[in-house]
C-alpha cells in the first residue's frame, strides 16, 4: 500500500499544478469574480505576490472601450517599456461585473439603475394629487404654522391648482393662508396661492382651491410645496402616511424625508399635508408610444448586454488589466466600485502607494515618481492631491446628496488624481462592507477620510479642471482624441501644452485653455 501512496503522490500533486495553471490563464467572467487572492493564498500559503511601489485604479466605465484603448496606447504602453517603472507600477482598470438591465430610456434618471415605473398613465383630465380617508380623526387642527411636503416629477407635468385643508361649514372661509411652490433648493417660490375670507377659491371635495401660473414641470423635477398661516392659528393638516397619493400612473412621488428626500433639518416647517394640489400630465401621446415600445426596447437592451460582456470578456482576455468588481456599472455605484477595487488591491496584491484616476485623464507617471522622490512624498496615514475645501453639498442633479446632513463637504481631492498610502488601503478595504456610500467617489472619499485625519498634501498640480499646464500631474475630462495628441506632444517635446514643433504637424484647433486662460491649440 506505502507503494502505491509514494507512486500516486507525484501525479496528484502533478494534476492539481496542471489544473491551477488553467485557472490562472482562463479570461475572466464579469459575472464571477473567481476566488479571491486569500483564497489562493490558502492553497498555496507559500506562494507571494509581486511587490509594486504603486497601484494604479483607473475608473471605467463598461462601454469606454475606446478610452481604454487610448490610455493602453499612450501612458500605459510608456510605462510598460520603460527601464525601471514597468516592475515598480501594476495599472488595472476597474470595471462593475454587470451592466444595467434597464435601458437609458426607461431609468428614472441616467445616473442609477431605477426603472422608471408607469403603467396605465392617467392623461387628457385633472388629477387631484391627495386623497383622504373620510373619518375626521385623521385631520387635526394643529400648533403647526408651516407644513411642507416634497415631490419629484418622474415625467412632465403641469400643476395648475393649489389647494387647502378648511372645513368652511356654515361661516365660510375664515383664514389666511399661503400656499407656495418651490424648485428644491431655491429661495424664490415658483408661484403662489394665497387664500384669505374674501379671496378663498372654489372648495372640492373639503379643500378649497385656487389656480395658479401654469409651467410645465420636467421629468426630474423636484419641489417643495409650502402650507404657510398668517394668522394666529395652525393649519389643519394630516400625517404623510395617512393620505393616499394619486401618482398619475407614476408620473410623480411624494418624498417623504428619510426616503429619498431632503434630512428633516433641510425641510419647510413640518413635514405633512395641509392641502392639495391640482395637475395633468403633459405628452401623453410620446407617453404611451414609450411605454408600447418597452418590450422590445428592453429585449434589445439585454442583447447588447450580451455583446457588451462578450466585448469585455475578450477585452480581458487580450490585455489582462481590468479588474470586474460586484457592482452593477452605473454612476451611483461609483463609489462602490472603488471600495471593491481597495478590498481587491489588498487581497491581491502587495505595494507601497495607491493612486487613483478615471480612464478620461491625463496622467504622467514619470512626473508623479519624480515628485514621490523629490518631496519624499511616501509614509503612513498619508493623502496626496488637489483639495477642494468647504464644497457646498448639491441637493438636486448629477450631483444630488440626499444622504449627507451637512451643507458642506469635508476635504477632499479631485478625482482625476490622488495618492493614498498603503495603511489607508488596508482601512478602507476592511471596513468597505460597513462604510456608507454618497452620490460621488471623490466626496465619499472625503467623508470616510474625515474619520481618520490622514496627512493631507496639497499639490495644485493634480489638476481639477479641463485646463494645460507644464508639469502637470492629471489633467481630467478629455476625449479620447485629445487624449492622444496631449501625449503626442508630451512624446514630442516633453510637454503636453506647449511644444514648438506642432506648427510642422497640425493646424488642427484643439478645446483646451491654459490655467491662465489663454488658448492652446494643438
Amino acid at each position: 500500500m506505502r507503494n502505491w501512496l509514494v507512486l500516486l503522490c507525484p501525479c496528484v500533486l502533478g494534476a492539481a499544478l496542471h489544473l491551477w495553471h488553467l485557472w490562472l490563464r482562463s479570461p475572466p467572467d464579469p459575472h464571477n469574480t473567481g476566488p479571491s487572492a486569500a483564497d489562493q493564498s490558502a492553497l498555496f500559503p507559500h506562494w507571494k505576490f509581486s511587490h509594486y511601489d504603486v497601484v494604479v485604479g483607473v475608473l471605467s466605465a463598461r462601454n469606454n472601450h475606446e478610452l481604454r484603448n487610448v490610455i493602453r496606447n499612450t501612458w500605459l504602453k510608456n510605462l510598460l517599456h520603460h527601464p525601471t517603472l514597468s516592475q515598480r507600477v501594476l495599472v488595472k482598470f476597474i470595471i462593475g461585473a454587470r451592466g444595467c438591465e434597464v435601458p437609458v430610456e426607461d431609468r428614472e434618471d441616467p445616473y442609477s439603475c431605477r426603472l422608471l415605473n408607469i403603467t396605465n398613465p392617467v392623461l387628457n383630465q385633472e388629477i387631484e394629487a391627495f386623497s383622504f380617508p373620510e373619518d375626521a380623526s385623521s385631520s387635526r387642527l394643529s400648533e403647526d404654522r408651516v407644513v411642507s411636503v416634497s415631490f419629484r416629477v418622474l415625467y412632465p407635468i403641469v400643476i395648475t391648482s393649489l389647494g387647502v385643508f378648511y372645513d368652511a361649514s356654515d361661516v365660510g372661509f375664515q383664514r389666511n393662508i399661503t400656499v407656495k411652490l418651490y424648485q428644491t433648493e431655491q429661495e424664490e417660490a415658483l408661484f403662489i396661492a394665497r387664500f384669505s375670507p374674501p379671496s378663498c377659491g372654489v372648495q372640492v371635495n373639503k379643500l378649497w382651491y385656487k389656480p395658479v401660473e401654469q409651467f410645465i414641470l420636467p421629468e426630474s423635477f423636484e419641489g417643495t410645496i409650502v402650507w404657510e398661516s398668517q394668522d394666529l392659528h395652525g393649519l389643519v393638516s394630516r400625517n404623510l402616511h395617512r393620505v393616499t397619493v394619486n401618482d398619475g400612473g407614476g408620473v410623480l412621488r411624494v418624498l417623504a424625508a428619510g426616503e429619498g428626500a431632503l434630512p428633516h433639518e433641510f425641510m419647510e416647517g413640518v413635514e405633512g399635508v395641509a392641502g392639495g394640489f391640482i395637475y395633468t400630465v403633459q405628452e401623453g401621446d410620446a407617453l404611451l408610444r414609450s411605454l408600447y415600445s418597452r418590450p422590445q426596447r428592453l429585449a434589445d437592451h439585454m442583447q447588447d448586454l450580451q455583446v457588451e460582456d462578450a466585448l469585455l470578456q475578450e477585452e480581458s482576455s487580450g490585455h489582462d488589466d481590468i479588474v470586474f468588481v460586484d457592482v452593477v456599472d452605473t454612476y451611483r455605484n461609483v463609489p462602490a466600485k472603488l471600495l471593491n477595487f481597495y478590498r481587491w488591491t489588498v487581497e491581491s496584491t502587495s505595494f507601497d502607494l495607491l493612486l487613483k484616476t478615471d480612464d478620461d485623464c491625463y496622467i504622467d507617471l514619470e512626473a508623479v515618481f519624480n515628485r514621490i522622490a523629490q518631496e519624499n512624498l511616501d509614509g503612513p496615514n498619508f493623502w496626496w492631491g488637489n483639495f477642494r475645501l468647504n464644497w457646498a453639498v448639491d441637493r438636486t442633479g448629477k450631483w444630488q446628496e440626499l444622504e449627507y446632513p451637512s451643507p458642506a463637504y469635508p476635504a477632499f481631492a479631485c478625482g482625476s488624481g490622488y495618492v493614498i498610502s498603503k495603511d489607508i488601503v488596508d482601512w478602507l478595504a476592511g471596513n468597505s462592507r460597513r462604510l456608507k456610500t454618497y452620490q460621488g467617489e471623490d466626496v465619499s472619499m472625503g467623508i470616510w477620510m474625515a474619520a481618520i485625519g490622514p496627512k493631507r498634501h496639497q499639490d495644485s498640480l493634480w489638476l481639477c479642471e479641463k485646463t494645460c499646464e507644464t508639469g502637470m500631474l492629471s489633467s481630467p475630462q478629455y476625449s479620447p482624441e485629445e487624449l492622444s495628441k496631449l501625449w503626442e506632444l508630451k512624446e514630442l517635446c516633453g510637454d503636453p501644452c506647449q511644444c514648438e514643433a506642432k506648427d510642422n504637424r497640425s493646424s488642427d484647433t484643439g478645446t483646451l485653455r491654459r490655467r491662465d486662460n489663454s488658448p492652446f491649440t494643438f
